[in-house]
């Protein structure tokens, strides 16, 4: 409930503050389920099916998750007829806002959603902080 001003030198139009909240109230009445980076390949050991709804020159650029469907978040609803409806869906992006996005719109046509909390950028240095040796992923 906290309200902070707005004024360009001072305050952000959508305060970093503000977005934590909105973020945490989603998770506290279940508009959004999220895994963190480290539970990934437990799900996908388990079945999941993982969706990385950033661009493909994203994926060239930075790094790719390990055994992920690319599908961009504005082309997912032209692929839904595709996605398994029997299988538990993890969304991943870059930061988790795309990712946030593919997640409602799977949940508003059915699907079983997770979302991969933080995205590439959490995902990558937690796992080069697991494993140092590795430069990319």
């Amino acid at each position: 409930e906290l309200e902070l001003s707005y004024s360009p030198p001072f305050g952000a139009a959508k305060d970093p503050v503000n977005l934590a909240g909105y973020a945490a109230q989603n998770i506290l009445e279940g508009l959004s389920e999220n895994i963190q980076w480290h539970e990934l390949s437990k799900y996908q050991k388990a079945g999941a099916y993982l969706i990385d709804v950033r661009e493909p020159e994203e994926i060239t650029t930075n790094g790719a998750y390990p055994q992920a469907h690319n599908i961009p978040v504005d082309q997912l609803r032209k692929h839904l007829n595709e996605l398994p409806a029997d299988k538990l869906l993890i969304t991943a992006c870059q930061s988790g806002q795309r990712s946030y996005l593919a997640e409602r719109i799977l949940r508003n046509h059915g699907f079983r959603v997770k979302n991969l909390d933080g995205g590439w950028l959490t995902y990558q240095a937690g796992m080069q902080a697991v494993f140092p040796i590795a430069d990319k992923l």
